[in-house]
């Protein structure tokens, strides 16, 4: 029997033209892709999570792949990744995404050799949460230093879990702070 019970999806795509600036060639685009699940765990202790991270790396490649559909997978320059989890469920029911949602985007992704960021919360149905988001291939890449708000209206319900991938084509439309810029990455700059 499946530990994954999807009760609905949701795709946000954000379109960003300029902050108050030039308009760049390209606009940046940034999508999360969502899945409110049934919590298995939702009110009770369980010893063994390895299951159910398990299992959920089939839910991390579907969402993966998603946004690689919406956004190009050439295209792709900034990730992260997020869940919310139900009142009845613990912070720990949301920590199985950081390897299920991570190994999820970096096989889409032909394996980005930064850490993917993750932001997670036990919250009330309707919480939004604000991911945060880097180059995918070094994290200490300063202008693709980036957020985006995830959450869904009616969820997580108390017994469920909200999880999200969240991808864009690059950096902030007007960053100009200097750092490390992407041409410049080397083995130091934050990859695994």
């Amino acid at each position: 029997m499946s530990l994954i019970e999807i009760r609905k999806r949701s795709l946000t795509v954000e379109t960003i033209y300029h902050e108050g600036g030039p308009v760049p060639a390209e606009p940046l685009k940034l999508a999360a892709a969502c899945a409110v699940i049934r919590n298995p765990y939702a009110g009770r202790y369980e010893l063994d999570l390895l299951p159910f991270m398990a299992e959920l790396r089939n839910l991390g490649t579907l969402l993966a792949e998603e946004l690689v559909t919406t956004l190009g997978r050439d295209q792709v320059e900034v990730y992260s990744k997020a869940a919310i989890v139900g009142v009845n469920g613990e912070l720990e029911h949301a920590a199985v995404w950081h390897e299920a949602g991570g190994w999820a985007m970096r096989a889409v992704l032909g394996e980005p050799k930064a850490i993917v960021p993750a932001s997670k919360a036990v919250a009330a149905t309707g919480y939004r949460l604000m991911v945060p988001l880097h180059y995918i291939h070094a994290a200490y890449v300063r202008s693709h230093y980036n957020s985006m708000e995830i959450g869904i209206q009616d969820a997580p319900r108390p017994n469920e879990i909200l999880f999200a991938l969240v991808m864009g084509t690059g950096g902030r439309i007007h960053s100009r702070l200097g750092g490390l810029t992407k041409e410049k990455v080397s083995v130091h700059d934050g990859q695994r």
